[in-house]
């Protein structure tokens, strides 16, 4: 896809070059603030007036914060209004008057500081905001309106001896997948397959390596600079924090304290209290300013989020799912309440139809096109992200190569963002029907199409991991390298070991 120039409204979604892949990195860890000082100023972090190198006259160094600043908004909001379907020309035209231009291309906030024109990026983000959606009849919000049906509760039989081995060898693949993802994160996906071919390692069969890659390929495309020094092979020690696996922490947190019950007011809650700012992202930071702003969810959700349909939420889902095996709809309703405080329509949908799918992969007797099917079957069917979970799946039956299967979803889909949850979720579902159940092939697959790498490694590991059914049937050269020991910022899980987790989860399961 092409960013578009200053002041045009973006391109709706449609083909795109494969391999295209602009845009800014949407998770990892890391403070997400960038500073600038000018070139004519003290080096950064020298206050004004500070010794003799910095005098009245010279502007402060600037703290530029990512994912939240309106000026920063307007783009990716013109962007996401036009995958709507709304007409935004008029606005389009005044923000161009204005002196605004596209969404930054390469990170959350744009490298020059503009803050003269974050009052007229407000008020455009605001009018914006108040375009109705020709799609909304298609694309519902209310959970009444997407799950017309009550839905039912657990089985005795899914939740019985066999769980707690499922519900480890889910959150190892989970920690597999995400690990095996989180160097080529935000890379275009040519420079992916580059830089596998080039370490001897295309088809995808293990983690990336700069052993054997030129200096030049790796200069042109650097891995993800987070995650370079604990994702590689040569440098795999047990599981760095990630936002994949933050959030699913966050989650068992949420059940621990408040149960099966919880409001989205508590999710909210929650992450006040647990979840560190500099550690969210996208959507997800900017309800958590919202929150600090003053705003209730589910308002938290649109004031000026143009990311309300990405990735963000699915992220969040698989502990829905897995304490409610064999419950698609059940589980999709739970994740719903989570997804809500950030996201909406397509993004609310990303979440429950991965909460869904896990959740009938939990129970032990569901194989992964079933698991599939029931993930499909709690989303709008004319949603757009249904349309492309039915493509994916489509897509892979039909294609026996995956780098061709991968090529299809980039031109059909590459016109949205590539942290956007319709094309993740498309590829995610090409992935897992391809691999048809294999675990080393399901997580390949699921990064080597590119998009948000690390994320869609994660949740195909979390499906192939509970349908593998216990962790020893799960290849070593995924497990070993984890050493039992995830890293993460949320207090008191710091160090624990996915068989902890998976007994602490296997707990919520059962509860009554």
């Amino acid at each position: 896809m092409t960013t578009p120039p200053p002041g045009a409204p973006a391109a709706p979604p449609g083909p795109a070059t494969p391999g295209t892949a602009p845009g800014a990195p949407a998770t990892g860890p890391g403070t997400g603030v960038h500073r600038r000082a000018p070139a004519d100023t003290a080096p950064a972090g020298t206050l004004p007036g500070a010794g003799s190198a910095a005098t009245a006259a010279e502007p402060p160094a600037l703290l530029r914060l990512t994912w939240v600043q309106p000026e920063d908004l307007v783009g990716h909001e013109l962007r996401q209004a036009a995958e709507d379907g709304r007409d935004v020309r008029v606005f389009a035209a005044r923000w161009a008057a204005a002196g605004g231009g596209p969404a930054p291309a390469t990170a959350g906030a744009s490298p020059v500081p503009r803050p003269h024109l974050r009052a007229p990026a407000g008020e455009l983000l605001d009018a914006l905001a108040a375009l109705p959606s020709p799609l909304a009849a298609d694309e519902p919000d209310r959970l009444d309106a997407i799950l017309p049906v009550r839905p039912a509760g657990r089985t005795a039989t899914a939740a019985g001896p066999g769980l707690r081995a499922r519900l480890h060898a889910a959150w190892l693949g989970r920690a597999a997948g995400c690990l095996l993802g989180k160097p080529v994160e935000k890379l275009p996906l040519a420079a992916l397959r580059a830089l596998a071919r080039a370490g001897g390692n295309w088809p995808l069969d293990g983690w990336f390596t700069a052993r054997g890659v030129p200096a030049a390929l790796l200069a042109a495309h650097p891995w993800n600079r987070r995650s370079a020094g604990t994702s590689l092979a040569e440098n795999v020690d047990g599981m760095p924090e990630d936002d994949d696996l933050n959030y699913p922490l966050l989650n068992l947190l949420l059940l621990q304290r408040y149960g099966r019950g919880f409001t989205t007011a508590d999710v909210a809650r929650l992450w006040l209290d647990e979840l560190p700012a500099g550690r969210a992202f996208t959507a997800e930071r900017i309800a958590y300013r919202n929150l600090l702003d003053g705003i209730e969810p589910p308002l938290t959700a649109v004031h000026r989020n143009p990311f309300r349909e990405w990735i963000g939420a699915q992220i969040r889902a698989d502990v829905h799912g897995w304490t409610h095996p064999g419950a698609p709809e059940a589980a999709a309703a739970q994740a719903y309440r989570d997804a809500v405080l950030t996201h909406t329509a397509n993004g609310v949908y990303g979440a429950m139809f991965v909460a869904g799918t896990v959740a009938a992969a939990a129970s032990g007797t569901a194989d992964v096109h079933q698991a599939l099917a029931a993930g499909l079957g709690v989303v709008p069917p004319r949603s757009r992200l249904a349309r492309a979970v039915r493509l994916g799946i489509a897509t892979a039956r039909a294609t026996a190569c995956f780098d061709t299967v991968v090529d299809q979803l980039h031109a059909t889909l590459g016109g949205y963002h590539w942290v956007h949850a319709v094309p993740n979720a498309a590829l995610l579902a090409a992935a897992l029907t391809h691999a048809d159940g294999d675990f080393s092939r399901s997580i390949c697959a699921a990064v080597s199409g590119g998009w948000d790498t690390d994320s869609n490694g994660a949740t195909a590991g979390s499906v192939a991991g509970l349908l593998a059914g216990h962790p020893d049937r799960l290849p070593a050269r995924w497990t070993s390298p984890l050493k039992n020991r995830l890293s993460t910022s949320v207090a008191g899980f710091d160090g624990i070991g996915f068989d902890a987790l998976a007994e602490l989860t296997h707990l919520e399961a059962v509860r009554p």
